[in-house]
């Protein structure tokens, strides 16, 4: 995160309020850090900042009391003053929470994109948190297409469990249902318990009946086998139930193994070599034919609605 530097005077020992136009003052010369994306010549609606907010490593925040206000359930967690009585001293309110997690937060707050600063996912973590903490759901917060929405997808490829952890425990519906299409590769096994804790009974089973019902799906489309073809001289009754049993066992071969999500290119890999021992020109046909069905139908089942789905 960037800053401003300004060799100003802080009244570590009496912040409380002061005048706009001045900046706090003591007695020893101090550098401060004043956040670049909320100075105080951020003008919105047309409101100059009222109100300083400081982190806990000593950076100064410029914002506006009425959006504060008009975001917060519960007053900012009871920490803020009373609207401006005229007097012109902007109060300061001093935070526990780190800058970067401060500046996050008032990005959402304020519904302006924060991506340039790539937050981490622990910062954004800790943003939700914060959230929770001064009376903002983020689930008012994180909805498409919100520039806070948008950052914690962009972790869902690196970090696709973490990622629906957060979401389900902070019931942010329309994130755990986007980043679902990133679980197929995970593997169930593999969840701990505290991972688990964190995710919920209601999260968990989503994600359980997701894989399961592309699973099934898969079962499904490999029961069907390559169609048959009226009996030639050539190839009879007998050697079209040959490609029919060789087409079986690779399907439980395919299925045994199977991931949710099973590549394409996997499944040609497993089934095109079946041409390889058939003399029949019409069989090789019914074959192929069944492979770019297959593969079709199973790129058209989806990754995501069976999560959004399961409670029904």
């Amino acid at each position: 995160m960037d800053y401003f530097d300004f060799n100003m005077h802080l009244p570590f020992d009496q912040l409380g309020a002061t005048p706009r136009d001045e900046h706090p003052r003591a007695q020893s010369n101090q550098t401060i850090s004043v956040s670049t994306a909320f100075h105080p010549d951020v003008h919105i609606d047309n409101i100059y900042p009222d109100i300083m907010l400081v982190s806990s490593d000593q950076v100064f925040f410029h914002v506006h009391l009425h959006r504060l206000l008009s975001a917060s359930d519960n007053g900012f967690n009871a920490l803020l003053p009373p609207p401006p009585d005229g007097s012109g001293l902007v109060p300061i309110v001093v935070l526990p929470e780190p800058a970067e997690i401060l500046n996050i937060a008032l990005h959402a707050i304020y519904n302006v994109p924060a991506s340039q600063y790539a937050p981490s996912f622990e910062t954004l973590s800790g943003t939700l948190d914060m959230l929770m903490r001064y009376g903002i759901p983020p689930a008012r917060m994180v909805l498409p297409p919100t520039p806070l929405y948008a950052l914690l997808l962009s972790h869902a490829p690196l970090r696709p469990i973490d990622t629906y952890a957060l979401a389900a425990a902070h019931s942010l519906e329309d994130l755990a249902v986007a980043v679902s299409a990133h679980l197929l590769s995970f593997s169930l096994p593999t969840l701990t318990d505290e991972l688990a804790a964190r995710i919920g009974a209601h999260y968990l089973k989503r994600l359980f009946l997701l894989h399961h019902n592309r699973l099934t799906a898969l079962k499904q489309l490999l029961l069907q086998p390559p169609a048959a073809h009226v009996d030639t001289p050539a190839c009879g009754g007998s050697e079209q139930r040959r490609l029919t049993r060789a087409w079986a066992l690779a399907a439980a071969h395919l299925v045994w193994d199977a991931r949710p999500n099973l590549s394409m290119n996997m499944l040609q890999a497993a089934l095109r070599p079946l041409e390889r021992d058939l003399t029949c020109e019409l069989c090789a046909f019914a074959l192929r034919d069944r492979i770019a069905v297959l593969i079709t139908d199973w790129s058209a089942v989806k990754v995501r609605r069976p999560l959004a789905l399961v409670d029904s």
